[in-house]
């Protein structure tokens, strides 16, 4: 199933299916004024990276594989810690620093839900390398239709 992200422009597609498909660490899916959709696939033993976003909240939800999901108020207090596999969902505040790493046998699908939007529509990363030196070269930004926070701190990664 190949998806083009076509902006604020109404968008439906089998989300699961899209989901088990990709093979991209991320692929951003459709990205509105509000919010935006990226599916994610994380390797045996690899993780989305230790983060925080201070103006975003997140949803995740895993369609395959399982995970170990880390958040807290600082990136030396992840005082949250639970295992999670297919079928569930997590709920990232703002600001929350969070992780999850893959600790099952095969890749873990996931797809993530941002609000406000926080990625260039339709950008694909191969691997977390590649999102890595977008995000640092500024070459991974909202689009400018998209609704931001008026003060838009900087993203914290570990």
């Amino acid at each position: 199933m190949t998806i083009k992200d076509i902006g604020p422009e109404p968008q439906s597609f089998d989300l699961e299916q899209a989901t088990l498909e990709n093979t991209n660490y991320r692929s951003v899916a459709w990205s509105g004024k509000y919010l935006q959709l990226t599916l994610m696939s994380i390797p045996v033993g690899e993780d989305i990276g230790l983060e925080a976003h201070p103006e975003t909240d997140q949803f995740l939800r895993l369609d395959a594989g399982r995970g170990r999901v880390q958040m807290g108020s600082a990136k030396d207090r992840l005082d949250f810690d639970q295992e999670v596999e297919d079928g569930w969902a997590v709920f990232v505040p703002a600001g929350t620093w969070h992780n999850v790493t893959n600790v099952g046998d095969e890749p873990m699908q996931l797809y993530a839900v941002y609000a406000p939007v926080h990625h260039a529509p339709g950008k694909i990363h191969a691997t977390f390398a590649d999102a890595e030196s977008d995000e640092g070269s500024g070459n991974d930004e909202p689009p400018t239709w998209s609704v931001q926070p008026t003060h838009h701190p900087a993203d914290k990664h570990a």
